[in-house]
């Protein structure tokens, strides 16, 4: 008996690994784009010379540009090669107003955000705390900063911010990704921007491929310094990047995103570099920033490799209240896991938590971290593609399209893939590029938009059931930023158990995501207390919380209590 008992456990242990337990109903997909009517397709516009950035636009914001408590859809595309100038041409990027009802429509041309450029990223954020997100856009060539004019509009104001990019050696440098964050808690978001290399269309390597010409490696090209640039509460902003000591520090800079991983109040920055190392920058009393990559042991896998990186998260994934980052990369690298110890440390978890086995043969641009299925435990998602274009012509076990992944947190430090559960939509192969993630429908399930080269994108709808309850909180800050970015949130449920996240919009690799902070809770269907930091240093909390519902928290004035606006989701 003892023996049969012990294969019994062994048995369901593997069950539940294996994400298919009882424990663990699947976490599902459906795409909805096409009844839904967001019918976009990103337009690299690939050509013979094969310039470098072809490979890479993916830019994916989610949004409630005009307050009616929906996530709006915006789409970032290419342009024609190699004037990258889309003036005249007919590729142009796309926002996509939530209807309310399971449809979009496409708003680009009355709202006034075509952009005008080769496309990379999206950042969303209230610069001017009116209580309307404003977006920026990071480009090959010039960047963009649109105003949220409230009634339904967006007026371009680049030239009156001064954001248009930073100039290295006569030529504007190529952005990525960008994010908003108050790095000096004055109440007003600053802008951070991540540069890749230096290129030029006019002095570009030839690169040989397969078949002749082929998109060259990074290695090809020299690193460029990243840019922030300071809110100065007047609508202009002020280059800050060599005083504050961000532009000492270069890289291939991909993916950008905030959090606070040393829990000292101030924000700090993670950006994720292409074969290059990774640089991890904390903030110094909002003053400056000192870059501590290596340092935190967050600049290179457990081998001491540079690693392909390209999209990043930087959320706690174990609940024990810091931190913690996850990249991706390309086939043969894996997906590196870096859990905080605290202590201004991080440790290389990709081989314990199985996410080395699972992700090795595979190729991921942006991610996210989010709880899809409401259990209490933050999963893994990641849009898979490969980067080079004739990957199938070399080798028999890469392929330029690849099906996107979805890997469960089982709680004990161990995720499993479970993509084979998430539906056929999910896990039809393309070149993909973009996410972002979102509760799209306000149902408490966490949705994903998923961008592909050449490709219509996927609007995912989260149709997972499991009973599993959730809050989702909308928060409003008074003396901090008006989208309360940088708040730090514990919530506690009646089982004692706690959970931990940050308030950032900035995601994955171009991307911004719902800024709203969500919680999956499991069986409990209240939050017994939830704790949320600002960062003014106002502690608040809130107690008795009924479940499955959006809140709407507004900053209290000095201490515990505050105003709570409770909406029904459904």
């Amino acid at each position: 008996m003892r023996s049969l008992g012990v294969s019994v456990l062994a048995a369901l242990s593997l069950w539940v690994l294996a994400g298919t337990g009882p424990t663990a109903p699947p976490i599902r997909f459906e795409d909805i784009a096409e009844s839904a009517g967001v019918r976009f397709r990103t337009e690299n516009c690939p050509t013979a010379q094969k310039h470098q950035p072809e490979t890479m636009p993916a830019g994916v914001a989610l949004l409630d540009y005009d307050g009616d408590g929906l996530l709006d859809i915006y789409l970032v595309n290419g342009a024609e090669m190699p004037s990258l100038v889309k003036t005249g041409a007919k590729y142009f990027n796309r926002l996509y107003h939530n209807n309310g009802n399971g449809t979009f429509t496409d708003v680009t041309e009355s709202a006034g955000v075509a952009g005008a450029g080769y496309g990379m990223g999206a950042a969303v954020g209230d610069y001017d705390n009116d209580g309307r997100p404003d977006l920026f856009l990071a480009n090959v060539n010039g960047n963009q900063l649109f105003h949220n004019n409230g009634d339904g509009t967006f007026t371009d104001v680049t030239a009156k911010a001064r954001v248009s990019g930073a100039v290295l050696g006569g030529r504007k440098m190529w952005s990525v990704s960008a994010g908003w964050f108050d790095y000096n808690n004055d109440g007003l978001v600053d802008l951070f921007v991540s540069n890749y290399c230096k290129w030029d269309p006019a002095n570009e390597p030839a690169c040989m491929g397969p078949d002749g010409r082929g998109y060259c490696h990074p290695n090809s090209f020299a690193p460029l310094p990243n840019t922030l640039y300071r809110n100065n509460g007047d609508g202009t902003f002020t280059d800050v990047s060599e005083e504050t000591g961000i532009s000492r520090a270069v890289g291939k800079g991909m993916g950008v995103v905030f959090a606070d991983y040393d829990g000292d109040g101030f924000t700090d920055i993670f950006v994720a570099n292409d074969n290059s190392p990774n640089l991890l920058f904390h903030n110094v009393g909002g003053k400056r920033f000192e870059e501590v990559g290596f340092r935190a042991n967050v600049a290179f896998n457990e081998d001491g490799n540079a690693l392909s990186g390209m999209g990043a998260e930087f959320r706690d994934v174990d609940n024990d209240g810091r931190p913690d980052v996850w990249h991706t990369a390309v086939e043969n690298e894996t997906f590196p896991l870096f859990l905080n110890r605290g202590g201004g440390e991080f440790a290389d978890a990709t081989q314990a938590s199985g996410l080395a086995r699972l992700t090795r043969m595979m190729s991921g641009w942006s991610n996210g971290v989010a709880d899809l299925d409401n259990d209490g435990w933050k999963d893994l998602v990641v849009a898979r593609g490969n980067v080079m274009d004739d990957i199938d012509k070399v080798s028999r076990h890469f392929h330029y399209a690849e099906p996107n992944a979805v890997f469960r947190n089982l709680g004990n430090g161990v995720f499993a893939d479970v993509s084979a559960g998430a539906g056929a939509d999910f896990l039809r192969a393309a070149p993909h590029r973009g996410l972002a993630y979102g509760d799209l429908d306000n149902d408490g399930r966490i949705d994903v938009v998923v961008t592909a080269l050449g490709a219509r994108a996927a609007v995912y709808r989260n149709v997972a059931k499991n009973g599993n309850h959730w809050i989702l909180l909308r928060l409003e800050g008074v003396r901090s930023n008006r989208m309360g970015l940088g708040a730090r949130i514990r919530v506690t449920t009646p089982d004692g158990k706690s959970q931990y996240d940050e308030a950032t919009a900035s995601s994955g690799y171009g991307a911004s995501s719902d800024a709203r902070v969500h919680f999956g809770l499991g069986r409990n269907a209240e939050a017994s207390e939830v704790e949320i930091r600002w960062p003014s240093g106002v502690r608040q909390i809130l107690r008795d919380l009924r479940a499955d519902r959006v809140l709407s928290v507004k900053e209290a004035a000095t201490s515990v209590g505050g105003e709570v606006e409770v909406k029904d989701a459904r």
